[in-house]
């Protein structure tokens, strides 16, 4: 505390910083609620979606398998090789408690069997479910990355709260709160001195009469 000055200005500078940094405190818990909020529901989503995905995985391998089995690798290769094509693919923002979060939005994979591609000579029942399965997985796949992107930002600015209101309860507002009530404690000593030293020149002016009068 030495380097703290007890007086009523610094007294009331303190008491100051410490209600700003009370509210700062609580603006950011709140913030942090809400954020915590949206981590809490769009995770209970990627659960349900990867569970999704897991199931849909298998299904996909094993339409792949049925038509690698019976159709033949070459054959079901071309037929690749002649579907494969771009998916469109945009990042948008969007704000939560004050912070931005980033989107992924992504053009429809699903297509039909006509659309993917190639020819007659190229296509079987067993090679359009096998489209069909594969292409609606990589639809999950990608809703899940556009999740997952929101979600690393939201525990990123989740933990730099808590940093932050942490830093705040344990130790901006303690010390505070130490250099308030040590400032004034000074002044309640400082003031009780003066009591002191003015009952005694009171007591003293009081006394000097009599003084005089035994004198004369």
């Amino acid at each position: 505390m030495e380097h703290v000055s007890a007086t009523r200005s610094e007294l009331l500078a303190r008491r100051g910083q410490i209600k700003l940094a009370v509210q700062g405190r609580d603006l950011l818990s709140e913030k942090r609620a809400a954020l915590m909020r949206e981590f809490q529901r769009l995770g209970t989503s990627v659960l349900e979606a990867m569970r999704e995905f897991e199931r849909g995985a298998g299904v996909a391998r094993r339409s792949l398998g049925e038509a690698l089995a019976l159709d033949g690798p070459e054959y079901v290769g071309s037929a690749a090789i002649a579907a494969s094509a771009s998916v469109g693919v945009e990042l948008t923002a969007r704000s939560v408690a004050g912070v931005r979060i980033a989107e992924l939005s992504h053009d429809p994979v699903a297509r039909s069997s006509m659309a993917r591609g190639y020819g007659l000579p190229f296509s079987s029942a067993r090679v359009d479910v096998a489209g069909d399965e594969f292409e609606r997985q990589l639809d999950r796949l990608l809703d899940l990355a556009a999740v997952e992107l929101t979600l690393r930002r939201l525990a990123e600015e989740i933990a730099s709260t808590t940093r932050r209101v942490s830093a705040l309860e344990n130790v901006v507002i303690p010390r505070l709160e130490g250099e308030r009530d040590f400032i004034a404690l000074v002044l309640d000593e400082r003031e009780l001195e003066d009591r002191v030293r003015l009952m005694r020149a009171k007591s003293m002016r009081m006394n000097e009469p009599d003084e005089m009068a035994v004198v004369a």
